[in-house]
């Protein structure tokens, strides 16, 4: 029997792809819009695209932000992608400094530094940071078994997390720094780059981690 996987519907991101994705790895994904609607699921996934305050803003009246909160505590099966990351933070600088739902310790920046802008004929590193970038395992989790050590993914972002403690460091990649893309812990993974838009090894981090709902359960 397929698991159901509740995908959190706040506004904010393109649910319908990370829903697809989730259909091609043998999973029932359910986009929902009430915290209730997560009940007979077993496993919850925070997605988003735009601004950190915005969207804090709608997972608190939805009371999405207590739902994550809870879940992740409780360790079953959570994945947070893009945004979906970032929101995990205590706060971030964007427009800010605004609070978080504070999982995982640390800031959301932005991609600063001379190494991103043009000097003369030298062309700098682009912001947002968008396409394809290699990924660094940093320690292993279910949903990485098996990623090539030459693994790529698709990443669109302007902001990054530090996260404070590096025990909830998984992934890295370099955009003219060597930051966190990936944090993990127990049963919760969340990352920066966007597994449903990463061509095969996303669609292997999604399997894994369909083999880490069916576990759980």
């Amino acid at each position: 029997m397929k698991p159901n996987i509740a995908i959190i519907d706040y506004g904010m991101g393109n649910l319908r792809s990370v829903a697809k994705a989730f259909e091609r790895v043998e999973a029932n994904p359910r986009i929902i819009d009430t915290p209730d609607r997560a009940d007979e699921c077993g496993a919850l996934i925070l997605p988003g695209v735009g601004a950190f305050g915005q969207a804090m803003e709608r997972l608190r009246e939805t009371r999405f932000d207590a739902l994550v909160r809870d879940w992740v505590r409780d360790d079953r099966p959570f994945l947070g992608i893009c945004l979906g990351l970032q929101l995990l933070s205590t706060e971030s600088e964007e427009f800010g400094p605004v609070q978080g739902i504070d999982i995982v310790p640390g800031r959301v920046v932005r991609f600063t530094g001379t190494q991103y802008e043009r000097s003369g004929d030298r062309a700098g590193l682009k912001v947002p940071h968008m396409g394809w970038n290699t990924l660094k395992l940093v320690k292993d989790h279910p949903v990485t078994e098996g990623m090539p050590t030459d693994a790529m993914a698709y990443f669109v972002h302007s902001y990054y997390c530090v996260a404070n403690d590096p025990n909830w460091t998984a992934i890295t990649t370099d955009h003219g720094v060597e930051f966190t893309c990936a944090v993990a812990r127990g049963n919760m993974f969340a990352s920066q780059f966007h597994p449903e838009k990463s061509g095969d090894v996303g669609l292997q981090m999604l399997a894994n981690f369909v083999g880490l709902v069916e576990s759980a359960a």
